[in-house]
C-alpha cells in the first residue's frame, strides 16, 4: 500500500514542479516580449514644413537617430497645412506605427488623431512644440523655451548697449525705440518665448529706457501666424509708415525667429536702413538658420538663439527607444508644461545666444556649420 501512495505523492510533486516551471517560462516570455516585440517597429514623425531650414534639420536628424537604433521611420512634412498633418497622422496610425513623434502645426488641432492613437496603444511624444488640450500626450522633448525668450531680450538689450556682456546695466538710459514681434498664436512655444522676453524687457519699458512707439505690446497684436516671414515683413512696413512717419528711427526689434527676422530686415532695408550710413536696428532671432548667421556676420541681424537640433534629436530618439522598450524615459521637468489637461513630463535642453563675436566658437567649432558654409 505504501508504494502506490508514494508514487502518487511523487507524481503530484512532479506536476507542481512542472506547473511552476511553466509559470516561470511564461513570465520570462512576457518580459522578453515587453522589451523585444518592438524591435524594428515603425515610428511616425510629422514635421510642420520644409520651408524652414530648421525643420529639415530636425527631420533628418531624428530619422537618422531612430534608424540607427534599429527602427523604421515614416517622416512626413505637412507644409504648414493642418488637414495635411491630420491625414499624415491618420495614415501612420493605419500603417501600424508603434509611436508617434509630432511637431504640431496647431497644438490643438489633432485631438481626434491622438484619441485614435490612444485606442491603438500608440505612445505620443510632442517634439519641440507642446500639443495642447489632450490627455493623450505622453512626453515632451524641447528646449527651455521661457529661457529662450529671456536670451532674446537680453541680446536685444546688449545690442542696444543698455546692458554689457555680463548682463550688468550700463549708463545708457535711452530712450530707445523698440518694436515687438511674436510667433504664431497656435504654437504653444510662442507664448513661452514672448513671456520670457517680456519678463526682461518690461522693467525697461516701465522706466522709459525702451519705448514701444507703435504702442503694440500685447501678444495677440504682435503675433505672426505660422511664423510667416512675409507677414512679418508687411507688419514692419506698416509700422515704418505709421508709427515712424515723423522721421523717428527704430533702434531695436524683438524677433522670435530667424525667418521673421529676415522679413523684418527686408522691410527695414526698403525703409532706408542699412544704406547710406544708416545702420540697421538691433534685431534678434532664433534657430541659427544659415541665412541669418550670414546676416549676422554681415552686420545686419544682431543675434540668434542657437538650439542644437542634433541634441534634441538624440534626446528624443533615446526617449522613444525607452518608451518602446517599456521603460520610463529620462525627463527633467514635470511641473511647467501644462497643456490644459495634464502636465506633460518634459526633457529640456539648453540654448545659446549667438552674435558676430562668438559664432565661430559656437557654430563652427561645434560642427553645426563649416566655415565654407558661412562664406
Amino acid at each position: 500500500m505504501k508504494y502506490p501512495r508514494l508514487a502518487a505523492v511523487l507524481t503530484a510533486a512532479t506536476m507542481v514542479a512542472t506547473m511552476a516551471a511553466c509559470g516561470n517560462a511564461e513570465k520570462t516570455t512576457d518580459k522578453e516580449a515587453a522589451s523585444g516585440d518592438t524591435a524594428g517597429a515603425l515610428i511616425g514623425i510629422t514635421m510642420p514644413t520644409r520651408s524652414s531650414e530648421r525643420w529639415i534639420h530636425d527631420g533628418d536628424n531624428l530619422k537618422s537617430q531612430l534608424e540607427g537604433l534599429g527602427y523604421k521611420v515614416d517622416l512626413q512634412y505637412a507644409e504648414d497645412d493642418i488637414p495635411t498633418q491630420t491625414q499624415q497622422l491618420d495614415s501612420q496610425i493605419t500603417k501600424g506605427a508603434k509611436l508617434l513623434i509630432i511637431a504640431s502645426i496647431d497644438g490643438e488641432a489633432i485631438t481626434s488623431q491622438l484619441e485614435n492613437a490612444k485606442t491603438a496603444n500608440i505612445k505620443v511624444i510632442a517634439y519641440d512644440r507642446l500639443i495642447r488640450k489632450s490627455p493623450n500626450v505622453d512626453y515632451y522633448a524641447t528646449f527651455d523655451n521661457f529661457k529662450v525668450g529671456v536670451q532674446q531680450a537680453t541680446s536685444l538689450l546688449t545690442g542696444l548697449g543698455v546692458v554689457d556682456a555680463t548682463g550688468a546695466k550700463t549708463d545708457k538710459k535711452g530712450p530707445f525705440n523698440v518694436e515687438l514681434f511674436a510667433g504664431s498664436p497656435d504654437d504653444n512655444n510662442a507664448t513661452f518665448f514672448f513671456n520670457g522676453a517680456k519678463s526682461v524687457l518690461d522693467p525697461y519699458i516701465a522706466d522709459g529706457t525702451l519705448v514701444i512707439k507703435s504702442g503694440q505690446k500685447d501678444f495677440d497684436t504682435v503675433s505672426t501666424l505660422r511664423w510667416d516671414p512675409a507677414t512679418a515683413q508687411k507688419r514692419m512696413e506698416n509700422l515704418l509708415t505709421s508709427a515712424y512717419k515723423d522721421g523717428a528711427k527704430v533702434n531695436g526689434v524683438l524677433s522670435p525667429y530667424d525667418g521673421i527676422s529676415i522679413g523684418i530686415l527686408s522691410a527695414l532695408k526698403s525703409g532706408g536702413y542699412g544704406v547710406n550710413g544708416q545702420p540697421y536696428p538691433t534685431v534678434t532671432g532664433q534657430d541659427a538658420e544659415l541665412a541669418s548667421v550670414k546676416s549676422i556676420i554681415a552686420g545686419e541681424q544682431y543675434s540668434t538663439i542657437y538650439k542644437d537640433t542634433r541634441q534634441l534629436a538624440k534626446v528624443t530618439g533615446e526617449m522613444a527607444d525607452a518608451v518602446l522598450k517599456g521603460q520610463t524615459p529620462k525627463t527633467n521637468n514635470t511641473t511647467d508644461y501644462n497643456n490644459g489637461v495634464k502636465v506633460v513630463p518634459a526633457q529640456l535642453l539648453e540654448s545659446v545666444i549667438v552674435t558676430k563675436d562668438n559664432y565661430e566658437k559656437e557654430l563652427v567649432a561645434g560642427g553645426y556649420y563649416t566655415a565654407d558654409q558661412l562664406k
